[in-house]
């Protein structure tokens, strides 16, 4: 934890969030958003569910739409219901944290409304062409799977999850140059996830690389309940699992992200 801190106060801190930030103010969960692909290609949701993962059944729609749109404007909608985001403990801890550039795989907006809220500048990155307005000592904040301002920037189903982890779009070398110079903390992710195990396993690829050059840093996972089965595969890769003994995974993250910031 003393490295991490140690990073932090050097300004050499990425942050990397993933959707349980977003659950824990109320975002409809995974399954409900395969609820609502079965509505609208009239399935049984319990019968769809075992056809495939969320990627895969995405696909499905888009081959039997023509396009993601229908689905889209219906995340976008559900997403951004009446939510007071200065309630959010743990966006203003974000917001007020000491994090060059957070990325991000949530599709939504809150990140950004937090920092509109607390009147905190920031640049939002979410394809080639934003990368333009990058400016010195702004956040930068970097939506890695795309943003419902830009549906073309959209990681959404399998073909697009594919292709992103290619890791040859201008934002995966732009990860890659701010991942061999400072340290990333990764929170509200499930180590159960195949898909952020697979960007571990890349980002780790990519770091084993330049060791000779002495410039591989070490990186953070927070989960809220110890496995010391998943710390040693983690370790490999070259990131350090932190835990909490906090039961409820928000409260657990709401304390940790404060004595990092405000500790």
């Amino acid at each position: 934890m003393e490295n991490l801190k140690e990073a932090y106060r050097q300004n050499r801190l990425i942050l990397f969030i993933g959707s349980g930030v977003s659950a824990n103010i109320g975002l409809p969960p995974w399954d409900r958003l395969i609820e609502e692909i079965a509505l609208q290609l009239d399935y049984d949701p319990d019968v769809l569910d075992t056809y495939g993962n969320f990627l895969a059944l995405a696909e499905y729609y888009r081959i039997r739409k023509g396009s993601l749109g229908a689905l889209r404007s219906w995340m976008d909608r559900e997403w951004h219901k009446n939510i007071e985001i200065r309630d959010s403990e743990i966006h203003r801890l974000i917001v007020h944290g000491r994090f060059p550039a957070i990325y991000t795989t949530n599709y939504d907006r809150w990140l950004e409304n937090a920092h509109d809220a607390y009147q905190v500048d920031y640049v939002k990155i979410a394809n080639a062409s934003d990368l333009a307005k990058a400016r010195e000592g702004v956040r930068q904040i970097v939506k890695f799977h795309g943003d419902f301002d830009d549906d073309a920037s959209l990681v959404l189903d399998e073909t697009s999850y594919y292709e992103r982890l290619q890791f040859e779009t201008p934002l995966d070398i732009k990860l890659r140059a701010d991942t061999l110079s400072k340290a990333v903390l990764f929170i509200g992710y499930s180590l159960s996830d195949t898909n952020i195990r697979l960007l571990f396993y890349k980002l780790s690829k990519i770091w084993r690389r330049h060791e000779s050059l002495g410039v591989r840093p070490i990186s953070y996972v927070f989960t809220h309940k110890p496995n010391p089965v998943q710390e040693e595969i983690l370790s490999q890769w070259g990131i350090r699992m932190l835990s909490s003994e906090v039961d409820d995974p928000g409260q657990a993250l709401e304390n940790f992200l404060r004595e990092l910031v405000e500790g």
